[in-house]
């Protein structure tokens, strides 16, 4: 029997708040925590972009004024970025923004927030799994944050942290345990165990504490991709943490799991005490690699999927294609993993095998896009500020997936391995693409989560600008990577100019050609970090002082969590939730309003629904 329980006025303790079970609760810690850390990689990113295009000047002080005098000493050249501390930099941008920031947002602050009120429940199964889920994020991007300060600095592999580089680098320090490298490790191992104890407790939830009468076909889109979700950290999760746990053993035991035998570095050949595999690191990493893309996808789509209805005021198109091609793109997600190793030397059988699955796994992201589009035909569409980032994410996102097309051949990917092609295709799937979904959810949801508006004016002062710059930022990557600009470069290029006198050298007349394109994508970076200014300024000033809802259901949506109490109270619901229809039921010509929700009991005039006894766990299948 559901436990219904009410809004009260009692002040809550700081303790009681920053150590709450409530879903909602933690899904605010989550959105906040990992918007903080969305800022500091974005920070990170434009001391890289100033290395890129400025190469030869001192970094700026609105840039550096945040660092000591000894970290700028031992980290920067006659103020200067250096090569090692650019890869520091590279390295961290690339963990914090996926580990750190979007997935925690997508993933663990929307789904904790807004799947229990879709399908109806009082809280998360295991609320107290849900609180130790956030805190082991929350410690494990402070010791990513601590490693900075360290005397080796934080970690200097990449984001992926390939082995052997990741074993050897660092390995001078007088102790392993206190190089940047061995922290990292460390922190993964923090942040994946929060997201198995999340992913369980999304599935356990979305399974068994459904309302009654929602069956799977009316779960809401959004549930359904968080489903989809929670599988794939379950799944995909548990092969990186065990090369974590593999490497870490590596840097401080001195077993050699992935570090081979007969390997000379600058100091000479290294003694290992067996023949490890550095590819088997590679295969665990990109296991999880490649579902990993679409952990930080599906949230996003889920987020469009759900603004476009409300906003066009007609039901989604090919909810049920769309629902069986996120299951799919889960399954061919765990068989793709190797187009990222073309490099490694796979046979043409194992290479034709990946590239197979790589061109299918569009099909079901293109049936996702075609609905979103077709759902929006003949609609008549309100352009709120939520609405423009939804609109925004579909050519932004078929713009990262089109570019990704000619990395699933080996061909291709040989010639654009680790260009800034790769760069380029990568970030428009994320940051255009993702964000953009992310950011209508904000905007979306803000108004049940506060009981206040956002505003519409700061709302576009923070859509053009970066629907603007980001496209100046991450286009041009494209052109470079197809003329051979490599992503590690920290001066951009520019050592090749030296040699771009010589007629010969047609590589370095191509850098000279494209190099001021740095300067283009830089400017454009700095410019997107002004663009969001507005929404910051938007989400503390509104939270205060924004235009108040006029009722529960600001939007006139039609699933389950717009019947909640504005804010929700602990409990949610103060009633309990029925469901008679599917989630999108707009315009349906036997209802006088335009939108019919999920939880209005069937009229005269409306169709009695059949019958629905609550399917067994074991349809989930």
């Amino acid at each position: 029997m559901m436990i219904i329980t009410t809004m009260t006025t009692t002040p809550i303790s700081c303790r009681s708040y920053f150590f709450s079970t409530d879903h909602k609760t933690i899904g605010i810690q989550y959105g906040l925590v990992s918007l903080i850390f969305l800022l500091i990689g974005f920070c990170l990113m434009m001391v890289m972009r100033w290395s890129i295009a400025y190469p030869h000047e001192p970094l700026p002080e609105w840039m550096s004024f945040f660092f000591s005098e000894d970290w700028k000493a031992r980290w920067l050249q006659d103020g200067m970025v250096k090569g090692e501390t650019y890869n520091m930099f590279g390295a961290m941008h690339g963990t914090i923004m996926v580990f750190l920031g979007v997935v925690p947002l997508g993933f663990a602050a929307f789904g904790n927030y807004v799947t229990p009120l879709q399908i109806g429940a009082i809280d998360m199964a295991f609320p107290k799994l849900n609180m130790m889920s956030f805190w082991l994020y929350f410690v494990g991007g402070l010791l990513m944050l601590a490693s900075f300060f360290l005397n080796t600095g934080a970690a200097q592999s990449g984001w992926t942290n390939y082995s052997p580089l990741a074993g050897i680098q660092q390995s001078g320090a007088p102790n392993q345990w206190m190089t940047g490298q061995t922290w990292w490790l460390l922190a993964m191992v923090f942040l994946i165990s929060s997201s198995l104890l999340g992913s369980v407790n999304f599935i356990t939830t979305i399974i068994n504490l459904r309302a009654k009468g929602l069956t799977w076909m009316r779960l809401p889109f959004f549930v359904w991709a968080m489903l989809v979700t929670g599988f794939l950290l379950l799944l995909a999760f548990p092969p990186l943490e065990a090369a974590a746990l593999m490497q870490l053993s590596d840097r401080v035991f001195g077993s050699s799991f992935f570090m081979p035998s007969g390997l000379v570095t600058g100091n000479g050949a290294l003694e290992v005490a067996g023949s490890g595999s550095p590819l088997l690191y590679q295969h665990l990493f990109w296991f999880l690699g490649h579902p990993e893309v679409y952990v930080l996808l599906l949230p996003a789509i889920a987020c469009v999927a759900e603004i476009i209805p409300c906003n066009t005021r007609k039901p989604l198109w090919g909810y049920r294609p769309m629902v069986w091609s996120v299951l799919i793109l889960g399954f061919l997600s765990f068989i793709v993993w190797a187009h990222h190793m073309y490099l490694t030397g796979m046979g043409p059988v194992i290479s034709t095998f990946f590239q197979t699955t790589t061109v299918l796994i569009s099909i079901p992201s293109v049936i996702l896009l075609t609905s979103l589009i077709i759902s929006m035909w003949g609609g008549s569409i309100r352009f709120t500020v939520p609405m423009l980032w939804a609109t925004a994410f579909i050519p932004m996102f078929g713009i990262g997936g089109l570019t990704g097309l000619p990395l699933a051949f080996n061909l291709v990917g040989l010639h654009l391995h680790d260009t800034y092609y790769v760069i380029g295709h990568f970030h428009y799937v994320v940051a255009p693409g993702i964000l953009f979904g992310l950011f209508a959810g904000v905007y979306h949801w803000y108004p049940k989560v506060t009981g206040r508006y956002m505003n519409n004016l700061l709302g576009h002062l923070h859509f053009w600008p970066s629907l603007i710059f980001i496209n100046l930022l991450f286009f041009p990557m494209l052109i470079q990577g197809m003329a051979g600009f490599h992503r590690r470069w920290y001066n951009g290029g520019d050592a090749y100019l030296a040699q771009a006198s010589e007629s010969a050298n047609v590589f370095g007349n191509t850098v000279e050609q494209y190099l001021p394109l740095n300067i283009l994508m830089s400017n454009a970076a700095f410019w997107l970090a002004l663009a969001q200014l507005p929404f910051i300024i938007n989400v503390f000033f509104a939270w205060r002082r924004g235009k108040k809802v006029e009722n529960d259901n600001p939007w006139n949506a039609t699933t389950l969590e717009w019947a909640t109490p504005t804010p929700p109270g602990h409990g949610n619901f103060t009633f309990e939730p029925s469901v008679y229809r599917g989630p999108y039921e707009y315009s349906r010509p036997d209802s006088e309003e335009d939108y019919m929700p999920q939880w209005h009991e069937p009229s005269q005039s409306e169709p009695s629904p059949a019958p629905v006894e609550k399917e067994s766990d074991a349809t989930v299948a």
